[in-house]
């Protein structure tokens, strides 16, 4: 349970990165929502791997390419989920962008993210 919670704690921080890429390109530098948000997952995925590798898994003693290469497999179906869930919502649902990222986030990071780099990527 202890992992669970620093996972989230990691992917907290992550999104906080994330969200705050993502607004800043859209509302600052008024790019197109959906770049704007592969940039915020681009950003937060790096710093969920570092804090994941480090902090969460303890998994700084093995090999640090090896561990990136499936991160980097896991979070590629992460950013495609996001992405196009996020496109879905605001595009065909008439979401806010940022609601949508919210509730596809989560959605995304606790049932594929959390399972796969617990038991893939750091195990």
């Amino acid at each position: 349970m202890a992992t669970f919670i620093k996972a989230q704690a990691a992917s907290l921080t992550a999104t906080v990165v994330d969200f705050t890429m993502t607004i800043l390109l859209k509302e600052v530098f008024h790019c197109w929502y959906l770049v704007a948000s592969i940039i915020g997952t681009i950003s937060g995925g790096v710093v969920n791997f570092m804090m994941n590798r480090s902090w969460v898994f303890l998994a700084h003693d093995k090999k640090i390419h090896f561990q990136a290469v499936k991160y980097i497999l896991v979070w590629v179906g992460n950013l495609v989920l996001v992405s196009g869930g996020i496109f879905f919502l605001t595009k065909y649902g008439g979401w806010s962008y940022i609601v949508s990222k919210i509730t596809v986030s989560v959605i995304v990071g606790v049932f594929y993210n959390y399972v796969l780099q617990k038991r893939f990527v750091f195990k």
